[in-house]
């Protein structure tokens, strides 16, 4: 039997996180050692998935298959197709560097303060995430993948409710009464999106007989396996809410800004570059496979919604006065445009959704962590209590200046091929709202600007007049996001090869087709 390389890939940061959290208290220092080299680890892992992975071969490779629960038809399947091969290596690419700067996140308070940060649980509940971010993303199961769509929420609540930002400006009791709700606030909806899933789940093995996306899939092309319009709708719906809540997509959202706000930006990154690629991971994988009719029907519909989510998050974002709130807003803006990809059954759409889900992801951690770094510095999180910071700490303005244009989607720098890719593929079908789809860019440049504006020039505000610019460990963190920028949005050909194959299944699945020009070229 073959060495299962996807299993490992999953289990190494689950094995980390049970050994970090059983290091000793007094070690601390050993624990952040610990969780940095099984990230590195598992990184070397993903690295070998990617490489032995082939786009031209089969749809689903490095599989593996057993049988897990007999009399429910529950098998532990596992395999990836290449837009499953890029997230995987997007969030093994991530962990080392959310763990590089968390690294005194979780140190203890001061003296006297009534609030316990264990060192060690902090560590082991990133691994944790890692490890049940990375088995959704390879399961071909549906109810395997639901257990771990619901089960990462339980260490994201405890990062969100027990190490969130130090940074808040009416004391230290206020801050845990708001870092409660939000975590709170996380777990209800998203919670509430996976018991509707689970419904659909069930539903879905009534109609099938199986959880297996492989053979379902494959039943409903050969026409073994029908549903009535009706099942197959309400079933989609059910997969859809959870995945949309997720995402998120408007009116869903609200939990997202609430829960970065009050998080440490390591977990803030955690959230929104490497969680939430699950909810729209999973339109691909399992709504368009499963339900391609549904999903068909239920397109004019989303796209309105994705449109919102573009224009309403791009809005709010302009007026806010929290520097993480306006980065998560901005996130909902993004994650629009996503959607949007998906559901404007083209190639280019789907494939710059894709390539849009791995650029974000690292567009995001760039600008968070950077401004992570700033948060720590002034301890405040308030755009009107920063001024001048490229005269003090020209290197940490320089950086937060390359994580703010990505943000914009600049020429040159990696998001802007996706989401050029999928303006191109929404407005050959749907020109309208391509068209006003691309009112979101121009208020991504309004308040990125404006960000960089209020906090890097002008005069020096005296509190920040003594900011030290970036150390050698956020060097380590900073630059290689910063080069990974550049490199894609100059050459964006490793990721789309490795996408397009399977982009191509996809359309296949839904029975889409690109549309054709409706001017032929002059000859």
């Amino acid at each position: 039997m073959s060495f299962p390389l996807l299993t490992a890939t999953a289990a190494l940061p689950a094995v980390g996180a049970v050994v970090t959290a059983a290091v000793p208290a007094a070690r601390r220092t050993a624990a952040k050692w610990l969780a940095l080299i099984v990230s590195l680890a598992t990184l070397g892992l993903a690295a070998t998935v990617l490489v032995r992975f082939d786009p031209d071969g089969s749809r689903y490779q490095l599989t593996e298959s057993h049988a897990w629960i007999k009399d429910f038809g529950v098998r532990y399947e596992l395999g990836v197709d290449g837009i499953a091969v890029a997230l995987v290596a997007l969030t093994a690419l991530l962990i080392p560097f959310v763990i590089l700067a968390g690294w005194h996140d979780a140190d203890p308070l001061e003296t006297g303060s009534r609030r316990w940060r264990p060192t060690q649980g902090f560590f082991a509940l990133i691994l944790a995430v890692e490890a049940m971010v990375i088995i959704s993303f390879e399961a071909t199961d549906v109810f395997l993948f639901y257990i771990f769509f619901e089960a990462m929420l339980i260490p994201m609540y405890f990062l969100i409710g027990g190490f969130g930002d130090r940074a808040h400006e009416h004391g230290e009791e206020a801050a845990s009464t708001q870092r409660s709700y939000a975590a709170v606030k996380f777990l209800l909806y998203n919670l509430a999106g996976g018991l509707i899933m689970l419904a659909a789940v069930i539903g879905l093995y009534v109609v099938a007989g199986n959880f297996s996306l492989t053979e379902i899939a494959q039943a409903r092309a050969d026409g073994s396996l029908h549903m009535a319009t009706n099942t197959e709708r309400w079933l989609f719906l059910g997969f859809f809410f959870a995945f949309a809540v997720k995402a998120p997509l408007w009116p869903l959202h609200t939990w997202l800004p609430n829960a970065m706000q009050e998080s440490t930006a390591p977990v803030a990154v955690l959230i929104t570059a490497v969680v939430d690629k699950v909810g729209t991971f999973a339109m691909l994988r399992f709504c368009l496979q499963l339900f391609p009719e549904a999903s068909k029907w239920a397109t004019p519909v989303i796209l309105v919604l994705a449109l919102i989510s573009i224009v309403y998050g791009a809005l709010l974002a302009v007026g806010q006065r929290d520097i993480k709130r306006l980065v998560a807003y901005a996130s909902i803006s993004h994650f629009g445009f996503i959607i949007m990809g998906i559901f404007a059954m083209t190639s280019q759409g789907q494939s710059g959704a894709t390539l849009y889900m791995v650029n974000h992801g690292i567009s995001t951690a760039a600008l968070m962590l950077v401004a992570g770094f700033l948060i720590s510095r002034r301890g405040s999180r308030l755009i009107a209590d920063y001024g001048g910071v490229q005269k003090v700490a020209p290197v940490l303005a320089g950086t937060f200046l390359i994580g703010s244009l990505a943000t914009l989607s600049l020429p040159g720098l990696a998001p802007f091929v996706s989401e050029f890719l999928v303006l191109v593929g929404t407005f050959t079908r749907y020109p309208v709202i391509g068209i006003i789809a691309t009112f979101g860019i121009v208020l991504a440049a309004l308040y990125t600007l404006v960000l960089y504006q209020r906090t890097m020039t002008g005069p020096v505000k005296p509190e920040v007049s003594a900011m030290p610019d970036l150390r050698a460990r956020e060097l380590v963190v900073v630059a290689p996001l910063v080069v990974l920028l550049i490199f894609l949005g100059v050459y964006p050909k490793p990721v789309t090869d490795i996408v397009n194959p399977a982009v191509k299944q996809t359309m296949s699945d839904v029975h889409k087709t690109d549309p054709k020009p409706s001017v032929e070229a002059a000859k």
